[in-house]
């Protein structure tokens, strides 16, 4: 596995939070039981798991 420096993980900490923040605000202005809210839903959740490990990955490094 490719080793990231600190900062890079930092940058998509950062990157991820925002993208999180985007699709929250997307995802309350979709209609219930719709395939976008369904996929939005599931991206949401799959960055959720992209922090949690890089956040893992960073502790690692301290």
């Amino acid at each position: 596995m490719k080793k990231y420096t600190k900062e890079e993980l930092e940058e998509a900490l950062r990157s991820h939070a925002s993208t999180i923040s985007k699709c929250e605000k997307a995802f309350l202005k979709l209609k219930e039981n719709t395939a976008q809210r369904t996929l939005l839903s599931r991206r949401i959740k799959a960055l959720y798991i992209s922090v949690d490990l890089i956040e893992r990955e960073l502790s690692g490094l301290v």
